[in-house]
């Protein structure tokens, strides 16, 4: 072990919190609750539905629904879009959402069945209006043939009727949607004294920018920003001994609370990167792209985590004023308080364990303020295998004020 590899080691045995996790769920591959055994039967033969390349990255919850996404990495992804109940057993069958009609869509699709039809989702998100929104990138075999079934699009259900309210597609023309473009990432400010006037934001991982969407309007734009590229010298990642090299640009979004101007900080990062950014939404809503020279300097440089920190998601919670993001690298979870300078010893890792945090792929606050982490071992998938005998997905809760107690986030 080097010198770099033992100061992290004793970082994180010094700031991991001993809190106990639920694991409300754990499974070792994924199955889904199908029409038939005939449907489950039919999709096996014709390649609809290959066990081992189902691997889910996103998560949330609302009332006794547990969301659980999953992009189309390679052939056979069921179903993208599912859920799985709250008070059901640990290792329930997803159940596809609107149904398995919308998901289970053919690979080689030309295009969508129906309006409702879903085709990959990275993530979700369960808004303060009941309304799950939803990042479809429109890609099939993303790592294989990757075929672009339809443009990438927002889906917004309404989760007390299980109805699609509307949808979005992002366009070439309008600038959203550019070639090789690939959305990671939503979230969504909206007050719930005024549903109808909510700004959805995407994150574009692959041509780093965020598309901005207002439902109001029904209209989309892109921002663009040096701050949304990776960081070189933070596109090495090492996962249980896997050692890659990644190249993902803005991905990680967190919403304040609205700020006396009436807009939020959104709180940002690359994934391929150990520094955080903050923007007003004030900004992203009223951004011109002949204006961006002008604009360059209301987005903050914050800070530096320090070395293989790289996150994939975060969130921020409004009673403690922290923001919570994924440690891909050390297996775990680590914390910020906004209050405070983005140090260092400010970011301390708050909950860690090498064998239930294996590649930490997401995390969602609920209205409860029950942090929900799943961890899926993505690394595994991509460049070894995943054993089919052990767990290799779970899906984890903890009170978020149990998480910060004694630490600098608190």
């Amino acid at each position: 072990m080097n010198t770099l590899s033992i100061i992290i080691a004793l970082s994180i045995a010094a700031t991991a919190t001993a809190v106990t996790l639920n694991t409300n769920f754990a499974w070792k591959q994924l199955d889904f609750v199908w029409d038939s055994l005939e449907q489950r039967e039919n999709a096996i033969k014709d390649g609809q539905f290959i066990q081992a390349n189902n691997v889910p990255l996103g998560v949330a919850r609302w009332k006794n629904k547990v969301f659980v996404s999953m992009p189309r990495w390679r052939k056979g992804v069921a179903s993208a879009l599912n859920y799985v109940d709250l008070d059901g057993a640990p290792d329930q069958p997803l159940k596809p959402y609107p149904s398995m009609a919308d998901n289970l869509v053919p690979d080689a699709a030309e295009e969508l069945p129906s309006n409702r039809s879903i085709i990959s989702v990275f993530r979700v998100f369960v808004d303060v209006c009941d309304r799950l929104w939803v990042q479809d990138g429109g890609i099939a075999d993303v790592f294989g043939a990757r075929h672009q079934i339809t443009n990438p699009s927002i889906a917004i259900f309404d989760l007390n009727t299980d109805q699609l309210i509307h949808r979005h597609f992002f366009t070439k023309t309008g600038n959203a949607f550019k070639e090789n473009s690939f959305f990671g990432n939503i979230v969504v400010e909206v007050d719930k004294d005024n549903c109808d006037d909510a700004y959805a934001y995407a994150a574009d991982i692959a041509r780093p920018g965020i598309v901005v969407y207002s439902l109001k309007q029904d209209a989309s734009w892109r921002v663009e920003h040096l701050y949304f590229h990776l960081e070189p010298l933070a596109g090495i990642f090492n996962v249980s001994g896997i050692d890659f090299q990644w190249t993902d640009g803005v991905l990680g979004m967190a919403l304040s609370e609205p700020q006396p101007d009436g807009y939020r900080t959104m709180y940002f990062h690359a994934f391929s990167s150990t520094k955080e950014f903050s923007v007003s939404t004030k900004v992203l809503r009223n951004w011109k792209p002949e204006n961006k020279r002008e604009l360059f300097y209301e987005f903050k440089y914050l800070g530096d985590r320090g070395p293989m920190t790289q996150a994939t998601s975060s969130f921020y919670d409004p009673e403690s004023k922290a923001v919570f993001y994924t440690q891909v690298c050390r297996d775990g979870v680590g914390c910020w308080n906004t209050n405070k300078l983005y140090t260092v010893e400010n970011n301390p890792l708050v909950l860690n364990d090498p064998t239930n945090f294996e590649f930490t792929a997401d995390l969602k606050l609920d209205s409860e303020g029950t942090l929900w982490v799943l961890t899926d071992k993505l690394p595994r998938y991509f460049y070894m295998t995943l054993d089919p005998d052990v767990i290799n997905f779970r899906i984890m809760s903890v009170k978020a004020k149990d998480v910060i107690a004694g630490t600098t986030c608190e």
